[in-house]
């Protein structure tokens, strides 16, 4: 078994040390879904939600999200993120929206999380402005979709998520 790297020779839990690593530009993309009825996806289509603007108020919680990873992940490094995004694509069929997150960095530790967490943010933020007409919605498929920079090199994942 690989050694985990968050782990010290008597099993205690620590923050790895990347002082020795070099500082390269890395970036990550990750991806997830919100399922819903399709009346809901009409309702924030249209603006209507009694909370507001859906699209927008996720946007800057994943942006936000991506920022203060290392304050919610244990034993994450706090980066200087260079950028963060968050976007949308609505789809008919299945019902529900897609979301998207891009984070850069000039350092020397990945993103991956800072993405994962944005768009984990910005579901739960979907979930929470329209759950009070559709309790059932589902947040499916959050999962890191390419990473690029550092020592691993680049890594692509397959085929897309429902949406």
């Amino acid at each position: 078994m690989t050694k985990l790297s968050h782990l010290n020779d008597k099993g205690e839990a620590r923050m790895v040390d990347v002082s020795d690593k070099a500082v390269t530009h890395r970036t990550a993309i990750a991806e997830g879904f919100v399922a819903m009825e399709p009346a809901t996806l009409a309702l924030m289509e249209a603006g209507t939600a009694k909370k507001g603007d859906v699209r927008a108020a996720a946007r800057i919680a994943g942006i936000m999200a991506a920022k203060r990873t290392h304050e919610l992940i244990p034993l994450c490094h706090p980066l200087a993120i260079s950028k963060a995004t968050v976007d949308f694509a609505p789809s008919q069929s299945p019902p529900g929206i897609r979301v998207s997150a891009e984070v850069k960095v000039s350092g020397q530790t990945g993103v991956e999380m800072e993405a994962l967490t944005a768009v984990s943010v910005a579901c739960l933020t979907i979930y929470d402005m329209l759950k009070a007409v559709d309790k059932g919605m589902r947040i499916e498929g959050v999962r890191l979709i390419e990473k690029t920079g550092g020592r691993s090199g680049t890594y692509r994942a397959g085929r897309a998520v429902k949406g």
